[in-house]
């Protein structure tokens, strides 16, 4: 699914183009989402100014001056900034207009959501309980130490816990892990604070350069101009089982965690 860098690569993209504009029309296809679509969407909507797109985890949240329309990709979800008269296709559920441009909803699986709230988003239930941002101040050594204090979780699982700390997905948790030589299936309680401070660092980077180069190309995702992400040709261990590790030459070994492929090299990681 579409992971923190591939949705903030669409944030910034849609962004300039909507920031500003005035609401002309909502265009419903499908209501039935992972959540249903609000009825009352267009009432809420037409004529009210979109004055910023933000995104919280994998939230893009389109503030307005009333209200918040909150938006999650799904595992197949993405957007396109399209002029507001494009036929729509099978998979185009949600069109929201402004003037001649429209910000369309294409998702196949349907495991995506559009929300409506007119409360403040840090108390949506949705994301009231989320950790902090991986890029943000708030999540630091200590943060992760005191979240892996006495825990015999596996520090993969730890640090894909949106509760600990957002937006750190099955491929960006690999590839850190790699970079701060940490072993997947360490225990996050057995984890020494030096080491903990060089994966804080590590998920760091990797979530930048992944934003920076657009995302990750994924089977079902694509950036809103339609043209894939390119951060998969700096992949350092995910998807690469069996082949050269990129340090000491070894083949890398997979497992399973959580249900998710893990892969690593047993020499340079501990």
């Amino acid at each position: 699914m579409p992971e923190l860098p591939e949705v903030e690569t669409t944030r910034r993209g849609i962004a300039p183009h909507l920031e500003g504009q005035t609401v002309t029309d909502v265009r419903v296809r499908q209501r039935r989402l992972r959540w249903p679509v609000p009825r009352d969407l267009s009432t809420r909507l037409i004529g009210q100014e979109l004055i910023l797109v933000e995104r919280r985890a994998k939230y893009l949240l389109l503030r307005f001056r009333v209200g918040t329309l909150m938006i999650h990709l799904g595992m197949s979800g993405s957007l396109r900034v399209l002029p507001a008269d494009s036929p729509a296709e099978k998979h185009d559920h949600v069109d929201v207009v402004f003037a001649d441009i429209c910000l369309r909803l294409r998702d196949p699986r349907r495991f995506g959501a559009v929300l409506w709230t007119d409360d403040l988003t840090d108390h949506h239930p949705l994301i009231s309980n989320l950790g902090p941002e991986p890029l943000s101040d708030a999540f630091d050594a200590h943060h992760l130490a005191d979240a892996a204090k006495g825990r015999k979780l596996a520090i993969k699982q730890l640090i894909m816990d949106g509760k600990v700390v957002v937006g750190v997905g099955n491929i960006y948790a690999n590839e850190a892990l790699f970079m701060a030589g940490i072993h997947p299936q360490r225990a996050a309680g057995r984890i020494g604070f030096a080491r903990l401070a060089a994966l804080v660092d590590a998920v760091k980077t990797v979530l930048a350069a992944a934003i920076e180069q657009g995302g990750t190309t994924l089977r079902d995702f694509q950036r809103e101009d339609g043209k894939p992400g390119y951060f998969a040709q700096a992949l350092q261990v995910y998807g690469r089982a069996g082949l050269p590790c990129p340090s000491c030459g070894k083949p890398l070994k997979e497992c399973r965690l959580g249900q998710r492929s893990t892969v690593y090299c047993g020499h340079c990681q501990r």
